[in-house]
């Protein structure tokens, strides 16, 4: 299992990395949309589950999310958004552009591993 990482802060690609390790996974990481696209790229079906920011230089993870669910190969890759848009307007856009789930920043690894999961489709109902 490969987990996309697309977030321009460090510090939380660590930490999605981190959590992806936990549940055996591997992480690759992309520092904006227009990288986490190519990384797709690369591997149109090698991934799993896209962990995304919103707020990123160059493309943003609105438009990532926009830009993967026009595209076939990747409407039903789960998206969790990984962000500090905690608003409902924003909640409400990003599901609305296909998000799978949405989860605001701070939060902890163990809640990260356990929506990863869910996403993944693992978790407990």
């Amino acid at each position: 299992m490969k987990i996309l990482a697309v977030d321009d802060s460090m510090l939380i690609r660590r930490l999605v990395a981190s959590a992806a390790s936990v549940l055996g996974a591997e992480c690759v990481t992309a520092e904006d949309g227009k990288i986490g696209v190519d990384r797709l790229e690369a591997d149109p079906s090698g991934f799993s589950l896209v962990c995304l920011d919103w707020n990123m230089p160059n493309m943003n993870g609105l438009d990532f999310l926009k830009h993967i669910r026009a595209d076939g190969r990747w409407k039903d890759l789960p998206v969790l958004m990984l962000t500090t848009e905690g608003s409902k307007d924003a909640i409400i856009t990003a599901i609305k552009a296909g998000a799978t789930a949405y989860m605001t920043k701070p939060f902890f690894e163990k809640d990260l591993q356990t929506k990863m999961l869910d996403c993944l489709g693992l978790g407990f109902e």
